[in-house]
C-alpha cells in the first residue's frame, strides 16, 4: 500500500509502498478514502526537517541540554549516532482521515466491517488506529467534509476551553484551517467574532461565515479593532488559532480582553508573556491540548478505556462525534474551505503547493475507491500481501539468515548493525506500522520488510529471530520461535511474569523431551560481554576469596505513565534494566545467587529507586544501587569491586582503573563500549558453528526470575 512519509533530516517527502497493518486489539482497521493535508502542521513539520542543524537546535533549546549531558556521560560518538539516528527517521504524515471499517481488532465492539469512519490515521492507504480514535459517519456527510473532523474537533476543544456563551464577543486570531472552523463554532455557540489573518482571502471566507474581520495586509490596528467591535468594553476571549514565533498575538489579546478575560491558543506562537498585561485585567491563558480529554493517555487511546460521560463529558472521540453532527446538520460548512484535490499518487505535487507560494487552505488526497457493500471491501487485505520486498535475495547461503521482529530505536542504533557485522545475513524486517521495517530495511539491507511477525516466523529460511518489541510480546514470540525450531536473540527482559518463565521453561523441555535438539535461546544481557567487564573477569580469576561488588546506576525518570513502568506492559524497570546488572554480578562471582533482597525509596508510587542486595554461594555480595532521581550529567552506570585489598572502578564503560593490583592499572577506551557487538557476535557464531548458548541456560532463567520476584518485592 502506499503512504505519505517525511524524513526529519532531509525534510524531503516521498510516497512509498510499505506493507499493510495487521489489525489489533482495540484498533480498528481502516481503508482510506480521503484524507486531509493539514497545512499549518505538516508546513510546519517540513520546514523543520528542510532545516540545518543549526537551526533544528535553535528551535530545540530542550533538546540541545539533554546531548550535552549525553555527551557528558557517555561521550562524543556515542551521542552523535543517538542525533543521528532520531533524525533518520521516517515520520509519517498526517491525523485527518475518512474511510471504511476493513476489519475490527479484537475486543472492539463499536464498529463493524463496512462502516465508514474518521480518525485520526496517517496518509496511508490502509490504516490501523485506537477505537477511541475512530467515529462513525453519519449519512448524508460527504468522504471529503468527513475528512475536516479531526480538525474541527482541534478548533473545538480549544472553544470549549474557553467557554463561550450566547452574546459574547470573541476573536480568533490566524484564519487558517483551524481558525476557519473555529469562527463557525463560535457563531454556532451564538457569539459575536473578530478574525485577524493578513490574508484577504481567508479574511473573505470568514466573512462569508458571519464573522467581522481584520486585515493585517492592510495596516489595521488589530488592538483597535477589538476595541471597537465590543463597544468599548473589551472582548470576552480570543482563540489563538496562528502559527508564528512571535509573541505579538498573544500581547495583542491580552490588550483586547475585558477585565477577566479568556484567552486559549491553539496554534503554536512565541510565548514571551507581559506579566503586567494578565495582572492588571486577571486574565487567564490556557495551551488546549489536540482532540479533547484523552490525547496522550494511553489508558484511553492505546487502551481503549473510555472515561465515563458523567465525569467527562468531553472527551476526543466525542468530539469528533460532535463536528460530525454539525456537518450533518449543515451547521459547519468545508466546501468554502478545500483550495486543492489530489489523487494519494500526486501526492508529491499536494506538498508542492503546500510549500509553495500558491494561495492554499484544505488540500485533499483522494484514494482508490471502494464500496461497502462490495465483497472486494472484506477479503481485500486478506489476499494483499503483507510482505514488501526490498532486494532480491542472493543465491547461496553462507551464514546465518536473520529476521527481526521490532524496529524501534534500539533495534535499528544497536542490534540490526550488530547482526549485519557479525556476518549474519538480514533477510526480513517487521514493525507493526510496517513504516520502520521499509525506512531500516532499506537502510540496511533486508530482504524484505513486514508487518505480520508471522511472515518471519513461518518462514523456513530465516534460522534465527531476534525480538526487540515491547516486553509483554516476548514471552509469546520466544515460545513460538522455538516451537518452529529457530534459534532465538531477545532483548533484555526474557519476559515479564513468573507465569511466562514456566512457559518458556516448558517449551523447553517439550523439545527435549520429544528427543529434538533445542535451539540456541540468548537474551541480550551485553554488560558480560563488554571488553573491560572481560578483564575484570580475567583479573578476578586468580582471587579465591569472596568479592563485594557494587554498581551505581544513574537510571535517570521515566514518566509513570511511560510503558516501561507498566506491569502489565513493560514490566517494570527492575525487570527491564536492573536485569542488566543482576546478570553482571552473576557473570562475575561466577556462582549461583543464594539470597536477594530489595528496599526501595517510597513517596512517589514509581518503583524505580531502589538497592537491591544480592549473596551468592561463594559468599561474595552485591549491592546494585538503581536510581531514578539522580542529575543526568552524573556518570550513567559505575561498578566497583572490592577483593583482597583491591579495588577495581568501571566508569560508565570507558575507564577502568585498577588499585593495588600488580601489574594493572587502567584499561581506557576512545569510546563507550557496553558490549553489545560482541554479545550479537558470539550468539551468531554460536549459531553457525553449533555451540552451546553463550550464556548458560540456567543463567539466564535464574537471572529472569530473580529480576521478576525483586520487581514485586
Amino acid at each position: 500500500m502506499k503512504q505519505i512519509l517525511q524524513n526529519l533530516r532531509s525534510g524531503t517527502t516521498e510516497i512509498v509502498e510499505v506493507p499493510c497493518p495487521k489489525p489489533k486489539a482495540g484498533h480498528v482497521l481502516i481503508r482510506t478514502c480521503v484524507s486531509l493535508i493539514s497545512a499549518g502542521t505538516e508546513r510546519m513539520l517540513i520546514e523543520f526537517g528542510k532545516a540545518g542543524f543549526i537551526e533544528k537546535a535553535r528551535q530545540q533549546p530542550d533538546k540541545v541540554r539533554q546531548v550535552i549531558d549525553k555527551i557528558r556521560t557517555d561521550g562524543l560518538f556515542p551521542t552523535l549516532e543517538a542525533v543521528r539516528s532520531k533524525l533518520d527517521q521516517a515520520l509519517p504524515l498526517g491525523y485527518c482521515n475518512a474511510g471504511v471499517v476493513l476489519e475490527p481488532g479484537s475486543g472492539v465492539t463499536d464498529f463493524s466491517v463496512g462502516d465508514r469512519v474518521v480518525s485520526n490515521g496517517p496518509h496511508a492507504e490502509v490504516v490501523c488506529v485506537p477505537k477511541n480514535l475512530c467515529a462513525r459517519v453519519p449519512g448524508g456527510v460527504s468522504d471529503e467534509a468527513a475528512a475536516f473532523t479531526v480538525a474541527g474537533a482541534i478548533a473545538l476543544q480549544g472553544i470549549r476551553l474557553a467557554q463561550p456563551t450566547l452574546g459574547e464577543v470573541f476573536v480568533v486570531t490566524g484564519l487558517g484551517l483551524i481558525g476557519l472552523l473555529a469562527v463557525q463554532l463560535l457563531r454556532a455557540h451564538g457569539c459575536r467574532v473578530l478574525g485577524i489573518d493578513k490574508d484577504p482571502q481567508k479574511a473573505r471566507i470568514a466573512q462569508t461565515f458571519g464573522a467581522e474581520t481584520v486585515d493585517l495586509s492592510k495596516g489595521e490596528d488589530p488592538v483597535a479593532a477589538g476595541e471597537r467591535f465590543s463597544r468599548g468594553r473589551g472582548v470576552d476571549g480570543v482563540v489563538i488559532t496562528a502559527a508564528t514565533k512571535s509573541s505579538e498575538p498573544v500581547h495583542q489579546a491580552a490588550l483586547m480582553c475585558r477585565k477577566r478575560g479568556r484567552i486559549v491558543l491553539v496554534g503554536v506562537t512565541g510565548l514571551e508573556l507581559s506579566r503586567d498585561d494578565f495582572y492588571k485585567k486577571e486574565l487567564s491563558f490556557q495551551v488546549s491540548c489536540s482532540y479533547g480529554p484523552g490525547r496522550y493517555d494511553p489508558e484511553y487511546e492505546e487502551k481503549g478505556h473510555d472515561y465515563p460521560v458523567g465525569y467527562m463529558r468531553w472527551t476526543e472521540q466525542r468530539n469528533f462525534e460532535a463536528v460530525l453532527d454539525m456537518l450533518a446538520a449543515g451547521a459547519l460548512d468545508v466546501k468554502p474551505l478545500i483550495s486543492h484535490r489530489f489523487s494519494v499518487e500526486e501526492a508529491a505535487k499536494a506538498y508542492e503547493v503546500l510549500g509553495g507560494k500558491e494561495p492554499c487552505l484544505g488540500v485533499l488526497l483522494h484514494y482508490p475507491r471502494i464500496t461497502p457493500g462490495d465483497a472486494d471491501c472484506q477479503g481485500e487485505i486478506k489476499r494483499q500481501d503483507r510482505i514488501v520486498r526490498l532486494r532480491e535475495n542472493g543465491k547461496t547461503q553462507i551464514s546465518p539468515t536473520v529476521g527481526f521482529i521490532g524496529a524501534g530505536n534500539y533495534a535499528t542504533r544497536v542490534l540490526i548493525p550488530a547482526f549485519r557485522k557479525a556476518g549474519a545475513s538480514l533477510h526480513t524486517l517487521a514493525s507493526a506500522g510496517g513504516v520502520s521495517a521499509i525506512h531500516y530495511g532499506k537502510k540496511f539491507g533486508f530482504v524484505e520488510a513486514t508487518a505480520d511477525p508471522d511472515a518471519i516466523l513461518g518462514n523456513r529460511g530465516i534460522g534465527m529471530v531476534v525480538i526487540a518489541t515491547r516486553h509483554d510480546t516476548h514471552a509469546d514470540f520466544v515460545c513460538r520461535a522455538l516451537k518452529v525450531g529457530k534459534h532465538v536473540f531477545v532483548e533484555k527482559p526474557l519476559c515479564i511474569h513468573l507465569a511466562e518463565l514456566d512457559r518458556i521453561q516448558s517449551t523447553y523441555a517439550s523439545l527435549i523431551a520429544h528427543h529434538r535438539s533445542p535451539p540456541l535461546l540468548m537474551v541480550g544481557f551485553n554488560r558480560r560481554f563488554a571488553p573491560q567487564v572481560r578483564k575484570i573477569k580475567e583479573l578476578l580469576g586468580g582471587v579465591k576469596g569472596p568479592k563485594c561488588f557494587i554498581m551505581t546506576v544513574n537510571a535517570g525518570g521515566i514518566p509513570a505513565d511511560h510503558w516501561t513502568q507498566d506491569p502489565g506492559v513493560g514490566g517494570g524497570r527492575i525487570v527491564g534494566e536492573a536485569c542488566h546488572f543482576i546478570d553482571l554480578f552473576r557473570f562475575l562471582a561466577g556462582t549461583r545467587i543464594t539470597a536477594y533482597r530489595a528496599d526501595y525509596v517510597g513517596g512517589d508510587g514509581l518503583r524505580d529507586k531502589v538497592t537491591l542486595a544480592l549473596r551468592f554461594a561463594d559468599g561474595s555480595t552485591g549491592t546494585i544501587h538503581y536510581l531514578a532521581n539522580g542529575h543526568k550529567s552524573f556518570p550513567k552506570e559505575r561498578l566497583e569491586v572490592f577483593c583482597e585489598g583491591r579495588v577495581l572502578q568501571l566508569e560508565n564503560f570507558r575507564r577502568l582503573t585498577g588499585y593495588g593490583w600488580p601489574g594493572f592499572r587502567k584499561m581506557n577506551l576512545w569510546r563507550q563500549d557496553k558490549g553489545q557487538a560482541p554479545c550479537v557476535a558470539a550468539f551468531v557464531e554460536a549459531v553457525r558453528q553449533g555451540k552451546d548458548n553463550p550464556i548458560p541456560l540456567e543463567e539466564l532463567i535464574e537471572v529472569s526470575r530473580i529480576s521478576i520476584e525483586l520487581q514485586s518485592a
